[in-house]
This record gives structure tokens, C-alpha cells and sequence, in this order.
């Protein structure tokens, strides 16, 4: 089973950055889409950014456009999100997968991310 090992999270102020990191445990990480989610505390799942199995394409969600950014590195079956200017609004819960996932798709812990006003 694929195993997804989210990290990088953290408290930050209001307009601080962070960089998540997502390593993938299978071996061919380079055929599938990727993206991130988030849930935060008595909320859905919400899907933030995505990118190609290539890299090439990427999308996000409104809420985050012009702040984050999505990229990978297939040689290293690692997914990234750089954050900057962040909002108390995004603090969530940090997850990484496939995209789409399927409904039997394993999901890691997630990285907590917390935003101070």
C-alpha cells in the first residue's frame, strides 16, 4: 500500500510562509497527478493545489492562487507546497495524494498548520 508522509507544518504569524513536503513511498510516484488538501477543524476535505505527473500543469484552488505554489520532483517521489502570505484562514490540516483519489486510497497523518493573527 502506498504510504504518503506529510511534513513541514508549523505556527506561523499572519503573512509568514512554510514549506510542506510530501514523500510518497511508491516507486511509480511518476505516473500519477498529485495535490494537496486541507481539512481544518469541523470542515470538509478541501482541495487546494494539484499538479501533473509531470509537472507541468498546475491548479489551485481560488482561495490560495498568487500565494502558493505546487511543484514536485519525481526522481525523489516528492510533492511540495510553498506557502507564502499566509492567512489565519489557512490553518488546517495538510494532506497529500493522489489526484483524483479514489474512495480505498491510503492518506498519511497530514502536517498541521496553524496561522496566528
Amino acid at each position: 500500500q502506498v504510504q504518503l508522509v506529510e511534513s513541514g507544518g508549523g505556527l506561523v504569524q499572519s503573512g509568514g510562509s512554510l514549506r510542506l513536503s510530501c514523500v510518497v513511498s511508491e516507486s511509480i510516484f511518476s505516473i500519477y497527478a498529485m495535490g494537496w488538501y486541507r481539512q481544518a477543524p469541523g470542515k470538509g476535505r478541501e482541495r487546494v493545489a494539484t499538479v501533473s505527473n509531470d509537472g507541468s500543469t498546475r491548479s489551485y484552488a481560488d482561495s490560495v492562487k498568487g500565494r502558493f505554489t505546487i511543484s514536485r520532483d519525481n526522481a525523489k517521489t516528492t510533492m511540495y507546497l510553498q506557502m507564502n502570505s499566509l492567512k489565519p484562514e489557512d490553518t488546517a490540516v495538510y494532506y497529500c495524494n493522489k489526484f483524483p483519489y479514489s474512495y480505498g486510497d491510503s492518506w498519511g497523518q497530514g502536517t498541521q498548520v496553524t496561522v496566528s493573527s
